[in-house]
């Protein structure tokens, strides 16, 4: 591919904000963000689209914005879906091969992968992704990947990622609308797992928590394969929310409070620092305390917690995550926070920073928890368009193969054919001797 070509841009469809973000690889199989747009989204609830009209408008803006950054023109976007729709499924898919001679290649795995694809599901739900977990070649099981093997039997373990076809079809109705084209949908804890995870933290077994406005995403690894993906219907606006209700103040000021004064950790708070707030149209002022700010938060990010903890235990490697819980996303920012998930979970905690990936130079605002997604999206857009090259690249060579032995096949042709006329003809003159004779 071209520079030109590689380049990659990506829409994330936030609760709290709409990023779109524009990069590409650069010759060091790094990734360069060329621009990144940010607004305030107003028509998403928990990761699903009900405003259609002003989600547009947003996702607009936002690409306007990239456009005039990187000095060119978007046409396909890659997009993040999650919300509480989202649901997960195992299968296993088997193949017989022909022959025990015929290496194993990725046509056969792409085989089985698209055989997945036709499970049936529930009524108005539809397949997003279908993640391979390990193969058995005749049952020699816990193989990662056996291309190159020799063997009869083939068979996958398999984990399906669904969703409903009515939230995946409203946000590629807001993208096409804003002039767009979907070139894939992503689950959003997949790409934010690709932007801040290492591949040791895969190895040795990791829960990603992507702590968004709308949503909690959480992905698990273990032996560089994905166990467990889940989405939680609580962010960190249900949080801004309990500020605003236990403290009685509107909601731009809640969110002010969370981010500059929150903790996550009530017991860490200092007990005689007060922070004051407008009374609303001329009543008096409020006077709020840190000690009673980070209760409020603490009661709620727990609540939040046990549900991670739940999805973590649910994944049935949680015993083995050795890399611990790494944190990302907006709401990872929240003061003391790693400290209350360590407590909480006994596990060893970092935040995740998109800088995995990065190129050195590139924008600096890209490197922070609340981009995560847009970055993974990217990076997933990049792993998209180099399976499809190599597709096209299998298929062309097949063609080229096809196309060398055509001739001998019309040689053989030729020749069953002169003996099939010479049958035909000896055939003939037998039937007709014996209607003579009678």
């Amino acid at each position: 591919m071209t520079p030109k070509e590689k380049i990659i841009a990506a829409v994330d469809i936030g609760t709290t904000k709409i990023v779109s973000i524009v990069g590409r690889k650069n010759e060091k199989n790094k990734l360069e963000i060329l621009g990144l747009g940010k607004t305030v989204s107003k028509g998403v609830k928990r990761g699903v689209v009900l405003n259609i009209e002003e989600t547009v408008s947003a996702i607009r803006s936002t690409v306007a914005e990239v456009q005039e950054q990187a000095s060119l023109s978007l046409k396909d976007v890659f997009v993040g879906i999650a919300g509480q729709h989202i649901k997960s499924i195992r299968n296993r898919g088997y193949l017989n091969r022909d022959s025990y001679e015929n290496e194993i290649t990725k046509e056969d795995i792409q085989v089985l992968i698209d055989d997945m694809y036709k499970i049936p599901i529930d009524a108005g739900e539809e397949i997003i992704h279908v993640l391979p977990q390990n193969f058995i070649v005749d049952n020699e099981t816990g193989i990662k990947n056996p291309v190159g093997m020799s063997g009869k039997r083939l068979e996958g373990n398999f984990y399906i990622v669904i969703g409903k076809i009515a939230s995946a079809n409203n946000i590629a109705k807001c993208i096409n609308r804003a002039g767009l084209n979907v070139q894939d949908l992503i689950l959003e804890p997949l790409a934010s797992s690709e932007a801040v995870l290492t591949e040791d933290e895969k190895e040795a077994g990791v829960a990603l928590v992507d702590i968004g406005g709308g949503t909690t995403d959480i992905a698990v690894y273990y032996d560089n394969i994905i166990r467990h993906t889940a989405v939680i219907p609580f962010g960190g606006n249900v949080v801004t929310n309990d500020i605003k209700e236990g403290c009685s103040i509107l909601g731009r000021q809640a969110e002010l409070l969370k981010i500059q004064f929150g903790s996550a950790l009530g017991d860490l708070a200092n007990d005689d620092k007060v922070v004051t707030i407008p009374g609303i149209s001329g009543r008096e002022p409020k006077e709020i305390s840190f000690k009673s700010l980070a209760y409020i938060i603490q009661s709620r990010m727990e609540e939040i917690l046990d549900a991670v903890l739940f999805e973590v235990e649910s994944s049935g490697v949680k015993e083995k995550l050795s890399a611990g819980i790494v944190i990302t996303g907006g709401g990872a920012l929240l003061k003391h926070l790693p400290q209350l998930v360590k407590f909480r979970s006994g596990m060893d905690v970092r935040v995740g920073y998109p800088n995995e990936h990065l190129a050195a130079d590139t924008l600096e605002e890209a490197n922070q928890p609340m981009y995560a997604t847009g970055v993974g999206l990217l990076l997933k857009g990049c792993e998209h368009l180099e399976k499809s090259e190599n597709r096209k690249e299998i298929r062309v060579e097949q063609n080229e193969q096809e196309q060398e032995q055509e001739p001998a096949e019309e040689v053989s042709r030729n020749r069953y054919g002169i003996f099939a006329n010479l049958k035909d003809k000896i055939s003939n003159i037998f039937e007709e001797n014996d209607t003579l004779m009678e």
